[in-house]
């Protein structure tokens, strides 16, 4: 026991007389160690991971981005009511004037992104709805006359197509982004074309109706009239974003943009292309946010959703949903919040039977539902003005 004792005491004084020793060689003879790995063929030591420096101009982000978006001009006919009033004082004072309607020709100013060499370009629908003329002028100087393959209103996204040779189509971003991030908006603001604004990514996820599935990305990047459809790209030139509103001051807001992201424009684009239309799932319920009382002990974000609405004849209702129900999963994926429910339902396909879960009264219940085709929507810009 004594030569065992004596053996690990030899053992722990060598231990320490070597620390001591690379201590003394490292502080005096710096680098030696690298030099000892490199000559016995051993691996260095893992170099410490500093964040890479920004860079200091997006000029080659802007350079392979900003040939792909085009400047949108739209010849549209207005149809406005006006009070036509009688030339004879006479017939003035005793008919006083009559209610009429009159169309004027109105041209709106917006942007576009090529996305697709066979001649897809990507906007909003407010910039083209009721045009008979779309003009598309290329970063090149080509002008090309745009027909529209389909539009998606709940969206504000519209598919035109020109013909056109060697057109550059913008790389999409494959990772989502991230609030802080940096992004670049490119568009034609104001008429002034091919026009670049730096920002960051505000936050994700933003919905400004309740009924619609919307998951807008909010940016500081500005954003003016003009800038509808045009591209909210990474700091690599990559597409995250069509730039759709903003929240203007006459809301006494400063700095406040939207865009649709990426991956909702693409999943409309591909709708459009292949049938023409955009297809969504449909439960018939509206829903809000699970109130949490403050002394409850959960956290004040919980998940669900609470149904605030059931309409009559809807799948919701075929299958017992009721007001005041609270969902937590449809098929396989758990409910967050009311608009991350809208997403996925408005993701499946019609006709398709999945199974809800959740609380009613504080019981658990399960039921299935065929999802429906959801009805046209009458969507309008809610809180903001479109660019």
């Amino acid at each position: 026991m004594k030569h065992a004792a004596g053996t690990l005491a030899f053992l722990a004084r060598c231990v320490v007389v070597g620390l001591a020793a690379a201590f003394v060689i490292g502080l005096f003879w710096p680098g030696s160690g690298e030099r000892l790995r490199a000559r016995l063929g051993l691996p260095g030591a893992p170099a410490a991971s500093t964040p890479a420096p920004a860079p200091a101009s997006y000029a080659d982000a802007v350079a392979d981005a900003a040939p792909s978006v085009v400047n949108i001009y739209a010849n549209k006919i207005v149809n406005e009511r006006a009070i036509k009033m009688y030339d004879n004082p006479i017939l003035q004072q005793l008919l006083g004037g009559t209610l009429t309607t009159y169309a004027r020709r109105e041209k709106t100013l917006g942007s576009g992104v090529i996305v697709s060499a066979q001649g897809y370009v990507l906007t909003n629908y407010h910039v083209i709805s009721h045009a008979f003329d779309i003009q598309v002028l290329l970063y090149d100087g080509r002008v090309a006359k745009a027909h529209v393959v389909g539009s998606d209103e709940e969206t504000d996204l519209a598919v035109l197509k020109i013909d056109a040779g060697n057109l550059p189509v913008i790389r999409l971003a494959e990772q989502k982004p991230r609030p802080g991030d940096v992004v670049l908006a490119i568009g034609n603001p104001l008429g002034l074309n091919q026009t670049v604004t730096m920002g960051i990514v505000s936050a994700v996820g933003r919905q400004l109706n309740s009924s619609s599935a919307e998951d807008f990305i909010q940016t500081d990047a500005a954003i003016n009239f003009g800038n509808s459809g045009g591209a909210l790209v990474n700091a690599e030139g990559r597409l995250v974003g069509i730039n759709t509103l903003l929240i203007g001051k006459d809301a006494n807001a400063e700095g406040i943009g939207f865009a649709i992201p990426v991956g909702t424009a693409k999943n409309v684009l591909d709708q459009i292309v292949a049938t023409g239309h955009v297809v969504r799932g449909w439960l018939g319920a509206d829903y809000t946010f699970v109130p949490v009382a403050a002394d409850s002990g959960l956290p004040a974000a919980a998940r669900g959703a609470l149904v605030t609405d059931v309409y009559p004849g809807s799948p919701a209702a075929l299958a017992g949903i009721q007001p005041h129900d609270i969902l937590l999963r449809i098929g396989n994926d758990n409910i967050r919040d009311p608009s991350d429910l809208r997403r996925r339902e408005s993701a499946i396909k019609p006709g398709t039977t999945v199974e809800l879960s959740g609380l009613r009264n504080g019981s658990p219940f399960h039921t299935t539902a065929t999802l429906a085709e959801r009805p046209p929507m009458n969507v309008e810009a809610a809180a903001g003005d479109q660019p």
